[in-house]
């Protein structure tokens, strides 16, 4: 299934029991347990995924994300949806479906 932009910005992300990470205070390291792949975030990244992870939907990341770093909205929008786009293809989050949908 493909999710457009608008999609993905009305979607919830979470990060699925097979996926670990940990922070540290150059990086946050991500561990797929299924692939055995290793994937190290920058500490940006690495604080986008917390937000990500926390975030009702990747929209309102993005709005606590420009806040958070005073940044303009609508480029920390467009950064965080390739990077979600990012993170989908490597399994390391996935879309939680709403019940009733």
């Amino acid at each position: 299934m493909t999710i457009d932009d608008d999609m993905l910005l009305k979607a919830r992300l979470r990060l699925p029991q097979h996926v670990v990470h940990r922070t540290f205070v150059a990086e946050t390291v991500v561990l797929n347990l299924e692939t055995g792949k290793y994937h190290g975030l920058n500490p940006t990244a690495g604080r986008m995924l917390d937000v990500l992870d926390c975030a009702p939907t990747v929209g309102d990341a993005a709005a606590n994300i420009a806040d958070e770093y005073e940044q303009d909205q609508a480029t920390v929008t467009a950064d965080l949806l390739t990077f979600c786009r990012d993170l989908l293809d490597r399994k390391l989050v996935e879309v939680v479906v709403a019940e009733g949908r």
